[in-house]
Order: C-alpha cells, then structure tokens, then sequence
C-alpha cells in the first residue's frame, strides 16, 4: 500500500533528522516538482487581497468548502482556554504545532465559534501554490498569505498584506516549527518569523498546540489509528514597548517555545526531550506490529 510505505518513509526521515538535531527539515516526500522561477511567477502574480472579482468569488468558495470540511472533520474536537481568544481586541499571530495537512482546522474551528472564521489567515509555504486538484485550489483561494524568499514579493505584497491585515483585527496562523513532520506529538525548534512579525507590529502571540489521541480500533486507510485532537490555547503574550525589536523577539519566542513544552509534558505526562520512540508519532502508538505488517504487503 503505496501511502503507507509512504508515512513510514516519512517517519524515517523524522528519526535520521532527530538524531542529527536537525528539528526543521524537510521530511515530507513528492512535494511538487517545480523550478524557483515559476515560483517567482505565481507568488508575484497571487492576489493576497482578493481584490479580483473572480477571486473574490473562488474565496467563497474556498471558504464554504473549508468551513463544511471543518465541521466534519472537527465534530468532536475539543477546545481548551477559547476565552483567550475572545478577549483579544487587536489583531494577533497564532501560532501552533505542524504535523498535518489538516492541522489547522482545529484553530479554524476555533475562529467559527468566536466569529473570526473571515478575518482568518494562515501563512503557507509557496510550493504549496503549485499543488494540483481541490487541495491546489484552496490553497490558492482561501485565506493564505504565501510566505516567499522572493524580497519583491517580500516588500511589495507580503508586508504590507500582513499589516493591512493585523490593523483590520486579522488573527494570522504561523507555523514557527517550519516544516510539517507528521503526526509527530513533540515541539519543535521554532523559527523567528512569527515573532518578528508580533514585535514589529506590536500585536500578540496566541500559542496554541494541538494534542493527539488514539481512537482504538479505528484505522484510517494507511493502518494508523484515527485521532482525535484537543486544541490547547494559552493566554497570549505581549510584546514589551520598553525593548527594542530584536529583544522583543527573542522574548516571544522564548515564551512561547515554554509555553508549548509545557502544554506537551501535561498533556502526553512525560518530559519532552530529542530521543525517538514510537509513543512520537500519533497513530503508530497502537498496534505497531500490525500497521508495519500491513503496510509493507
């Protein structure tokens, strides 16, 4: 069963990474094939804004397709600590655990239920704008703001996008880990971006991470287990008017790292360190001897 074989590959990448340090590589495999300039081309010509009357139009229908996505995907999600987020009166940078194409939509869900769900935004890599089918177009047409090395792109669109947004009383979801690895239960290493962004534009971090648990006896199609995920959000943190740019984002992100480590050891009861076990990976706890068996037939 190729997507089996597939996680398991994956899987594998996430131990030989971790054993390296290296906690915000790439581990996922058959990423679109396609060169830095067209690349270039699509983050220069993606409307941000919707400003387009036909993409106003596909931002509904991205927005419908997500919302009803949502709902199912998320019937019995539990949310912890909503109240932090309904007594935010200014924009905020979320910022959350990534380890699934799927991720976001407890934090989503989330938005629906305090009335956010369109002043919503989630930063994506920009290969993701090459992908192909209902996945390629919502990525292209819901509320994404594609994160580029491009410094035109960068300056002319993403900035001020992001400003634009933040003084609209936007909440932008970060993923500071960087790379998706997946199903994989422990925090990572976070990149500095996202609180770049909260100091420069003097709103919060909401740290968020989401647990994950077994359903036991239920499988998805590659042999793991269905999860079911409870999205912790923590009070947000503030950046401090009194220190400069550079100290308020060593500051966020120091916070935010232990505020995350924290939401892990109470959730999972154990000390979060590097060392690979199985217990890492959601899904795989159970049953471990059959999915591998099952997978590689």
């Amino acid at each position: 069963m190729e997507k089996a074989k597939d996680r398991l590959e994956v899987i594998e990448n996430i131990k030989s990474n971790l054993a390296e340090n290296n906690l915000n590589s790439k581990v996922e495999i058959g990423d679109p094939n396609v060169t830095s300039e067209e690349l270039k081309e699509k983050v220069l010509k993606f409307d941000i804004l919707k400003r387009s009357p036909i993409n106003k139009i596909k931002n509904i229908m991205a927005r419908n397709i997500i919302n009803n996505y949502v709902n199912i995907f998320n019937k019995d999600t539990e949310i912890i600590g909503l109240e932090n987020l309904e007594n935010i009166s200014t924009g905020a940078i979320i910022t959350s655990n990534h380890f699934s194409p799927q991720d976001s939509t407890p934090i989503i869900y989330s938005m629906k239920k305090i009335g956010k769900y369109r002043k919503f935004n989630i930063i994506i890599t920009e290969s993701n704008l090459a992908m192909d089918g209902q996945f390629g177009f919502l990525m292209n047409y819901f509320n994404n703001i594609p994160l580029s090395k491009n410094k035109e792109y960068t300056e002319k669109k993403f900035m001020p996008a992001i400003e634009k947004f933040l003084e609209e009383k936007h909440f932008i979801l970060v993923y500071p880990e960087q790379e998706m690895w997946f199903n994989y239960r422990k925090v990572r290493n976070l990149k500095p971006g996202a609180y770049h962004l909260a100091a420069k534009f003097n709103v919060p971090i909401v740290p968020c991470f989401v647990e994950m648990r077994e359903r036991k006896g239920e499988y998805e199609p590659n042999g793991f287990n269905k999860l079911k995920y409870t999205l912790h959000i923590m009070k947000p943190i503030y950046p401090d008017e009194s220190i400069s740019l550079k100290e308020n984002k060593d500051m966020l992100r120091e916070k935010d790292f232990e505020i995350k480590k924290q939401a892990f050891e109470q959730a999972y009861g154990r000390e979060m360190n590097y060392d690979f076990s199985e217990e890492d990976i959601a899904g795989l706890k159970e049953d471990t001897k059959e999915f591998v068996s099952f997978a590689l037939r």
